[in-house]
C-alpha cells in the first residue's frame, strides 16, 4: 500500500457537477452490535408457535456452543418487534418451559429511537432455579407468548424478529441474547442517529419515475471524464434481482473508436452532503463481460462537488476507484483512496493511498469524514487516513461511475463491455459509523422492508 499527495492524472470531473447541477441540482447508533463475552458462546434457536392475530407466540431455545457452562441467570434474550400504535400496551405469558415458567422472566422494552425497524423488544431472563447450561446443551423449550394489554390484534409481519414460515427451530440471528450484559448472539435492529439517505436499489430501470423523484439521476450527453467524444448512456444503468436482492449494474462499452464507446453514471442530483459516513457495497471486475480484455477503465464510488474556477479551494472529491487494466502511467490492476483539494493548471492538490492487486468481487466500502480526518475502509478494514486540509468546504453529490480514461489499453476494434455492479447505498449525515455499525444499519433497514428513505436536509 502507497501513500502519496499531488497526484495528476488526465481526467476532468466539472462536467459531471455541470451535468448535475443542470438537471436540477462521534458515532449513534440504536442497539448493541454482535460482540464476543469471554469464553462464552451461545446460540438461539426459534420457530413460530402459532397462528391467529391476537398475540405473537415466539419459541426459543438457548443453546451453549461454547466449551464452559454457563449459569442461565446470566444471560438476556431479546426478540424486537413494532407496536401497531403509539398508546398499545403490551404483556409476556409463559406457556411452558422446559426449565419451568417460574423460573422465566419477561419485559416488554420500549426503543426510543425513531426510524429504527423495532419500537417494541420482550427481553426474556432466569432466575437462579432455571440453573446452567451445559457446553452443548440446549435450555429446552420456552413456549412464550406476548399480547396487547387490550386483545387487540397483533400485526406481525413487519416485526424484526418474526419468521412466518419458521415451523421448527433454528438459528435465529434476529433474536439477540446476551451473558452477564455483553451479547454474544445475534443482530439487533439497528439504524443510525440523525438524517440518513438509504437505498436498497429497488427500481425497474434507467427511466424508472422512482429514480427521479428518489433524487437520483443516470447521466446521458457527452462531457468528462474519459475519452472524448464518448457518450454517457443512462440505459447502460440497469437494475435486477440478484439471489432476491436488487442490484444496479453500470455497463461501460466500446468498439474501440470514441463514436463507440458508451459509459456509464449514477448520481445524485442535490449537493447536500458533506461531512459524515458514505457506504457502499460495489462488485469490481478484471475481465469485461463480453470482448477481449484491456481497456483502461475506472469503476468508482465517489462524493464531489463542482470545480468553480481552475484551482478554486473550495472545490472537494473523494474517490473509491479500480483500474483493473491500469492507466495514468500503470501498467496493471491498481486501486485509488484519494482525498482532492483541488485541480487545474496550477496542478493538483490531493492526497492518495494505492494497492497494486486485484480488488475484483464485491466489497463493502465506507468513506467517513469528520473535523479532523477523511478515513477510507474496504471490507471493515482502514484502507487509508487523509490529512485535515483536504476536508470538503462545500457539500457535494454522491456517485458511481465507470468509464475509459483512453482507448490506447486495448487498440482493436472488437466489441468489448465491461461491468460494476452496486447492492446498496448509505449516508448518515454528521455521524463516524464503524463499518460494523454500517453492516447493521443496513441489515436492520432491510428486516424492516425499508428500500428507501432520505431524510438528509437540502443544503
Amino acid at each position: 500500500m502507497t501513500v502519496r499527495t499531488s497526484r495528476r492524472r488526465p481526467r476532468v470531473r466539472a462536467a459531471l457537477v455541470a451535468a448535475v447541477t443542470a438537471a436540477g441540482l462521534g458515532a449513534g447508533v440504536l442497539g448493541a452490535l454482535p460482540a464476543a463475552a469471554a469464553g462464552e458462546s451461545l446460540a438461539v434457536q426459534y420457530r413460530n408457535g402459532g397462528s391467529g392475530s391476537a398475540q405473537a407466540s415466539p419459541w426459543l431455545k438457548v443453546v451453549n456452543t461454547g466449551s464452559a457452562p454457563v449459569a442461565l441467570e446470566q444471560i438476556k434474550l431479546r426478540y424486537y418487534f413494532r407496536s401497531d400504535s403509539p398508546l398499545a400496551a403490551y404483556r409476556f405469558a409463559c406457556d411452558w418451559a422446559v426449565r419451568g415458567c417460574a423460573n422465566v422472566t419477561g419485559t416488554i422494552g420500549t426503543i426510543q429511537e425513531s426510524g429504527a425497524a423495532a419500537d417494541r423488544y420482550l427481553e426474556i431472563g432466569f432466575t437462579a432455579g432455571a440453573g446452567t447450561l451445559a457446553p452443548g446443551a440446549d435450555s429446552g423449550d420456552l413456549h412464550l407468548r406476548i399480547h396487547r394489554t387490550d386483545w387487540q390484534s397483533m400485526v406481525q409481519g413487519d416485526d424484526y424478529s418474526f419468521g412466518a414460515t419458521q415451523s421448527g427451530y433454528a438459528d435465529w440471528a434476529k433474536v439477540t441474547a446476551s451473558v452477564a450484559g455483553v451479547q454474544v448472539w445475534g443482530t439487533a435492529p439497528t439504524v443510525p442517529a440523525g438524517p440518513v439517505l438509504f437505498d436498497d436499489l429497488d427500481y425497474t430501470g434507467h427511466d424508472d419515475p422512482a429514480l427521479a423523484a428518489h433524487g437520483w439521476n443516470a447521466r446521458s450527453g457527452g462531457g468528462g471524464p474519459g475519452v472524448g467524444g464518448a457518450t454517457w448512456a443512462p440505459e447502460n444503468v440497469t437494475f435486477a434481482k440478484e439471489a432476491g436482492n436488487s442490484v444496479m449494474t453500470l455497463r461501460t462499452s466500446t468498439a474501440g473508436t470514441a463514436e463507440s464507446t458508451r459509459q456509464s453514471e449514477f448520481h445524485s442530483q442535490a449537493m447536500k452532503f458533506r461531512n459524515g459516513t458514505y457506504a457502499a457495497r460495489v462488485r469490481f471486475a478484471d475481465a469485461p463481460v463480453t470482448g477481449p480484455d484491456g481497456d483502461h477503465l475506472v469503476q468508482s464510488f465517489f462524493t464531489i462537488n463542482d470545480l468553480k474556477a481552475p484551482n478554486a479551494d473550495d472545490y472537494a472529491e473523494y474517490d473509491f476507484e479500480y483500474l483493473p487494466n491500469g492507466g495514468w502511467g500503470e501498467t496493471s490492476n491498481i486501486f485509488f483512496a484519494t482525498s482532492w483539494e483541488t485541480y487545474g493548471p496550477d496542478g493538483s492538490v490531493n492526497q492518495y493511498t494505492t494497492s497494486r492487486t486485484s480488488f475484483a468481487g464485491w466489497h463493502d466500502l465506507v468513506l467517513t469524514i469528520d473535523d479532523s480526518a477523511i478515513v477510507y475502509y474496504v471490507d471493515g478494514v482502514e484502507f487509508a487516513r487523509h490529512d485535515a486540509r483536504y476536508l470538503p468546504e462545500r457539500p457535494m453529490v454522491i456517485a458511481f461511475n465507470q468509464w475509459l480514461t483512453d482507448l490506447a489499453g486495448h487498440t482493436g476494434t472488437e466489441a468489448r463491455t465491461y461491468e460494476e455492479q452496486v447492492d446498496y447505498v448509505l449516508h448518515v449525515k454528521d455521524r463516524v459509523l464503524s463499518p460494523a455499525q454500517v453492516g447493521a444499519a443496513v441489515a436492520g433497514y432491510r428486516a424492516a422492508g425499508t428500500s428507501f428513505t432520505d431524510t438528509v436536509p437540502a443544503s
